[in-house]
This record gives structure tokens, C-alpha cells and sequence, in this order.
């Protein structure tokens, strides 16, 4: 999602995300799929032995991918043992290591880590991502904010004073969002509150309008102004076809109507299909805390992105609500003094001034409370539902996501040079992603350098003369890369088994 934009038609609101590079096929399905294409090519029988050096290859290019990263998720695994918030404290303890070399591993920790989420294609979650994300509303209906004095700065700070990147959040130096994959959430309720807050904002724009108080109360910031996708040029056709476009359907700009209003209705978010979040508790100047946290969740709706924050306050009435309950007392107060001055004061009057007062500053706070028991739910759904998983359970599954990864890539980039022949990078690419999307229905933007450099590095794959790649004969394939230790260690327990 590193270039997104919004637009507003017929009062639809869409959010246009760029095509992500992950392959959103299994892989034993991938596998098959293929090798079956390689069957169906052709009725002659010597193709069948085709389709089993075609398995062997797929296995043995699993076996090689996985030696190769080993030893970096060794030296992974093992730095943050240093820092698991649970126990990384007594083996620090233990190793008896002086502040700066602390400093050292941790950075070093980092940059292990921000390179495995990178091959497992999960980005940062940029400033202008994280406006539009937050730039409507959900099933979260409060603000929520992060108490940043009980989080540490030092430490991601270090990390991008060192290594540069555009576009950072805010808050880059105290915790960082990673994302990954795009979905869409759908809720259907009566969402009678809702509905409500809905038609008395749409009156108070009104008004504002109408009083020409709209320029002081709706101003946006200079920078949200200037990032706002909603205001940018249009989308080139090029452009356009790189991209993936999700409809928003939100309260707020639903049709006012009697079934609307009256019935059920679905609304529709955008969700990050994953998240992960590293960031660092503070700790004193005697004891520092040295424990780093990884937090991986799942489909997570964009506009409710404020679950995922770590060391969240608890949400109060908003300085909106408080305005709405002080003018509503000051203008019944100023009413009902007005009506008592009257020669002949109307007590029924008074009393429809005071019950109005009463019911709008009570519907404020019932408001306030339903909202708060939502947002007590999505907590405690984002802890039991939708949190995957928490340190080091979470860099095993990126670790094994970078090698499926991988392998699929170079599968898929071999399989296409074996049946279509000698192509150019780009045609490579081009015929990549046809082949995913015509035999899966998927559609991806495929990362083709890496899976030739990985193929060239095996040596089944070369260039010619004028740059385009060619792949050698599977069964030479099968050759060049030789039997695996793996292969080896099945032979054996598969000859341990046979009386």
C-alpha cells in the first residue's frame, strides 16, 4: 500500500492499494497444479516421468532454500532469546555483558529482523497508510490513544538514525506497525446509535453552513491537507491496473431513508489480513528494560487500527462530548431563565426545555457507555481471536513464511522458462503473473529478480547472449542440484523400516 488513493463517487469511497507481492497460493496446491499442466500437455507416456522430475526438482529447491536461511533464523532466534520479555533478562544477566555490547546485539537483533519481514514481503506501515486507515470509522468508536511515557524511544530510535527510511510515522521511534495483505470485514447490525450520532452530525454540519462557522470547526491540518489521497491527480490507466481497489461502506455516508434507518444494514472495512508490531516498554534509569515485543495479529479492519496499539490509555468522552454537554447546559440554563422572565411563564415549556437537556445529555452518555463495551469487545477479541501470535512464536512463522515464499517463486519462475521457453526479466514477469492469475484466480505482483537470483544461484537457470533466461532440462536440473541431505536422512528411516 505504498501509494493509495481515495475517491469519492456517487458517494462511494474507495481505497485504491497497491498489488502486493506475496503469493496467496498454498503451496502443495501450486505444486500439483503445475505439475498436472505438465501432464495435460501433452497424451505421450514418457511425460509422466517429466512430471516426477518436475516433483523431485520442487522438493530439492525446498531443501536448498531452507539450508540457505538456517543459519540467518539461527542467529535470529538466538539474539532475541537475549531480549524475550520473559526470560531474556536472567540470560543477559548471566552473560554478564557490559551496556554497549547490549546495544550491539539488539541493533544487531533489529536488523535480522527487519530483513526477514522484508523476504516474508511485510512493510511498514507508512504516515499517509496510516491516515487513510484512521481516516473513518468502524466498530471502534473512541479515541484511543497511546500513552507514550510508558514506552521507549532509544531503541527504534537508534535503528532509523542508522537506517533512513521515507515516510516514517510519528511515532516510528516508539513502536512500528508492519502490515501484510489486504481483506475486507463485513458487519451487519441495526446500529441504532450509530444512526443517530450520524443524523445529529449531519445537522450540525448544517448548521455550521448555514453560520459559515464550518471553515473554523472543520479545518484540516496543512499536512493532512496535503496527504489527503481524496485531493490528489487522477490515477493514469497504467496505474490503475497495478492496483487494488476496496469500497468503504460506512455509517456516515449512508442514504438517509426509512429502511436504512429503520432496518438492518451492512457496512464494509477494508482489513489488514496481518499486522505486527515491535516495540519496547520503558524501564528506569537503575534497570533498563531490555525486552523487545513482537506481536502478530490477524484481519485487522483499517479503521479500527487502534486496537493493535501497544500500551493503549483508557478511552474518556472526547473534548467533542464534553463541548456538546456544556453548550446544551448553557443554552437550557439561558431557556429557562428566559422562559421564567417571562410575565406569564409557560411550565410546560420549562419542562420540554429541561427534558430535551436531560435526554440529549443522557443519550451522550448511554452513547458513551455502548462504546465503550464495543471497544472492551474488540480487545478482547484482538487478544483471543485475532492476536496469531507473541514473540518468539511469531519469528518461527515469518521465518517459515520466507522460505515458502521462496520456493514458490522459484517454482513458479522455473516452470514458465521450462514450458514457454527463453524470456527477457520483464516478459518473465509479465508471464508470472498470467499464470497465477489464469490457473488460481489470484492476482499478485510478482517478484521476479529475486527468483532468478535464487535460480541462477542454484544453476538451472542462465542467460544467453542478448540477457534473456533460459532453464536447463529438469532431469539436468535434478542433476546440478544433487541429492539433498534430506533425501538422504528419508532413505535411511525409510531403510530402518523395511525388515
Amino acid at each position: 500500500m505504498d501509494k493509495q488513493k481515495k475517491s469519492r463517487v456517487a458517494k462511494k469511497e474507495v481505497i485504491r492499494l497497491e498489488r502486493e507481492s506475496v503469493i496467496p497460493i498454498l503451496k502443495p496446491k501450486l505444486i500439483m497444479t503445475l505439475a498436472n499442466l505438465i501432464v495435460d500437455a501433452t497424451l505421450l507416456i514418457e511425460h509422466s516421468s517429466d512430471r516426477a522430475e518436475f516433483l523431485k526438482l520442487c522438493k530439492r529447491v525446498e531443501y536448498m532454500i531452507r539450508a540457505w536461511y538456517i543459519l540467518q533464523f539461527e542467529d535470529l532466534m538466538q539474539l532475541y532469546s537475549l531480549f524475550d520479555p520473559v526470560h531474556g533478562a536472567q540470560k543477559l544477566e548471566q552473560q554478564k555483558l557490559p551496556p554497549e555490547e547490549i546495544d550491539t546485539l539488539e541493533q544487531n537483533f533489529l536488523t535480522y529482523l527487519f530483513q526477514v519481514m522484508e523476504k516474508s514481503n511485510f512493510k511498514i506501515a507508512t504516515e499517509e497508510e496510516i491516515e487513510v486507515a484512521l481516516s473513518g470509522q468502524y466498530l471502534l468508536n473512541l479515541p484511543i490513544t497511546v500513552d507514550e511515557s510508558k514506552l521507549d524511544k532509544k531503541l527504534l530510535g537508534s535503528y532509523f538514525s542508522e537506517h533512513h527510511l521515507d515516510d516514517l510515522p510519528d511515532f516510528s521511534d516508539k513502536y512500528v506497525i508492519f502490515r501484510r495483505g489486504i481483506g475486507i470485514d463485513r458487519t451487519s447490525d441495526y446500529f441504532f446509535m450509530e444512526k443517530v450520532d450520524m443524523i445529529i452530525a449531519r445537522v450540525w454540519l448544517k448548521l455550521l453552513r448555514f453560520t459559515r462557522l464550518e471553515r473554523f470547526f472543520c479545518r484540516q491540518s496543512p499536512a493532512r491537507e496535503k496527504k489527503d489521497p481524496k485531493k490528489n491527480d487522477e490515477i493514469s490507466p497504467e496505474a490503475e491496473a497495478d492496483e487494488l481497489s476496496v469500497e468503504r461502506i460506512r455509517i456516515e455516508n449512508m442514504e438517509l431513508s426509512v429502511r436504512n434507518l429503520a432496518g438492518k444494514i451492512t457496512i464494509q472495512e477494508p482489513t489488514f489480513d496481518r499486522i505486527i508490531v515491535v516495540y519496547r516498554r520503558v524501564g528506569t534509569e537503575t534497570k533498563p528494560d531490555r525486552g523487545i515485543y513482537v506481536k502478530h495479529f490477524k484481519n485487522i479492519p483499517m479503521a479500527d487500527l487502534e486496537i493493535v496499539l501497544p500500551e493503549k490509555k483508557n478511552p474518556g468522552l472526547t473534548p467533542m462530548d464534553w463541548v456538546k454537554f456544556l453548550a446544551s447546559a448553557v443554552l437550557g440554563l439561558v431557556a429557562v431563565v428566559g422562559s421564567l422572565d417571562m410575565p406569564k411563564a409557560d411550565l410546560w415549556v420549562i419542562i420540554a426545555i429541561l427534558s430535551t437537556l436531560i435526554g440529549y445529555c443522557a443519550k451522550t452518555y448511554f452513547t458513551f457507555q455502548q462504546n465503550m463495551a464495543a471497544y472492551q469487545n474488540l480487545i478482547t477479541q484482538s487478544m483471543y481471536d485475532k492476536q496469531l501470535d507473541s514473540g518468539r512464536g511469531t519469528l518461527l512463522h515469518l521465518c517459515d513464511d520466507v522460505i515458502q515464499q521462496e520456493v514458490k517463486e522459484v517454482i513458479i519462475s522455473f516452470f514458465i522458462l521450462m514450458e514457454q521457453g527463453k524470456a527477457t526479466r520483464q516478459d518473465l514477469d509479465l508471464r508470472c503473473e498470467e499464470l497465477i492469475k489464469e490457473e488460481f484466480k489470484e492476482e499478485c505482483n510478482f517478484d521476479v529478480d529475486d527468483a532468478v537470483q535464487k535460480l541462477e544461484k542454484l544453476g538451472i537457470v542462465a542467460r544467453d547472449t542478448i540477457g534473456r533466461y533460459y532453464c536447463v532440462g529438469l532431469k539436468r536440473a535434478n542433476e546440478i542440484i544433487g541429492t539433498t541431505t534430506e533425501e538422504l536422512v528419508l532413505k535411511a528411516k525409510q531403510g530402518a523400516l523395511i525388515p
